[in-house]
């Protein structure tokens, strides 16, 4: 309709390159007649920007997606892109898989690329054609910066919590052993108990309710004189207080309890779970964001977690 070649109509619109004065006016009044605007997306793709932002989720089976922690992520990371027109996709990513994320680094419709539950073989697996495009939530490396909270210090408040309130035979409920955050929370309750001289009670545990059912079982079979319970996540707690119940054993009474993450179910549980903090939401969207914009970040940013003191301790 301009009556001008499709690239002289493409570097008007853009806004930028050589164009005449006659034609650039032409190219206008078309735009205008025909009511034209650009396409965010194939702009995106044209210029390989890229249009979506990949949530990696690591783990040993696409069940982790089912995680409610991983709907918490998704959720912030959309309220970010949403702003700048870009689309989230989530993906399970295994464990060992570093031919997943070179076709994520190969796609030219993926704008970044945000991990979760990472690992060291899998930051040593993040190709150069990443770099710059991937963010962690947990570990990170010298070309992956790392946004996670302060689980360790929120380990040591709680069980110091439970110590400083007369308990002595603290149990824990670990999370799986491969994440890097199961090993900061286990390193903290064992210098805790150690420096009080009371004896490690350590049980692994899943993140899960079952899995917190489970293990709350066996510690009363190992120890059934555990008068605390600090399970690692709020879900695995739910499920101790759950076991109890049936059991028929007073909770904070006979023995005491205590999560971390602070989900929202906590504050309903029967009695209602004291726990620590989780930002989940800033730390997703700061990570988001640093992706996103390409902006330099420090390599590792931990987020204080806070004391949440309720009924069950």
């Amino acid at each position: 309709m301009a009556g001008v070649s499709r690239s002289t109509a493409s570097r008007v619109i853009a806004g930028y390159g050589a164009a005449s004065a006659t034609a650039r006016d032409r190219v206008v009044a078309a735009a205008e007649q025909l009511g034209y605007a650009p396409d965010p997306a194939a702009r995106a793709l044209a210029t390989g920007a890229g249009v979506r932002l990949v949530v990696a989720v690591a783990g040993a089976t696409p069940t982790v997606l089912n995680d409610p922690y991983v709907d918490r992520v998704v959720r912030a990371a959309a309220e970010v892109c949403a702003h700048q027109e870009v689309g989230v996709a989530l993906e399970w990513l295994p464990m060992h898989a570093p031919v997943r994320l070179r076709r994520l680094a190969e796609d030219r419709g993926v704008r970044g690329v945000l991990m979760v539950n990472t690992t060291e073989l899998i930051l040593e697996s993040v190709p150069a054609a990443l770099e710059g495009r991937a963010v962690s939530i947990g570990i990170g490396s010298r070309t992956v910066p790392s946004f996670d909270v302060d689980n360790g210090g929120a380990a040591r408040t709680i069980v110091g919590h439970l110590h400083g309130s007369g308990r002595r035979r603290i149990a824990m409920i670990s999370g799986p052993e491969w994440q890097p955050c199961t090993r900061r929370l286990v390193t903290a309750y064992r210098e805790v108990m150690r420096a009080a001289g009371l004896p490690v009670r350590l049980v692994p545990g899943d993140f899960t309710a079952p899995g917190g059912q489970a293990a709350m079982l066996t510690i009363l079979e190992r120890w059934p004189d555990t008068d605390a319970v600090f399970a690692s996540s709020d879900a695995m707690a739910l499920g101790v207080l759950a076991a109890l119940r049936r059991r028929g054993i007073d909770v904070p009474g006979d023995i005491a309890v205590a999560g971390f993450d602070d989900v929202p179910f906590a504050a309903l549980s029967a009695p209602a779970l004291t726990t620590a903090s989780h930002p989940v939401e800033q730390i997703a969207t700061a990570a988001a964001r640093a992706v996103l914009d390409r902006v330099r970040v420090p390599p590792a940013t931990a987020y204080p977690s806070e004391l949440i003191l309720r009924e069950s301790a």
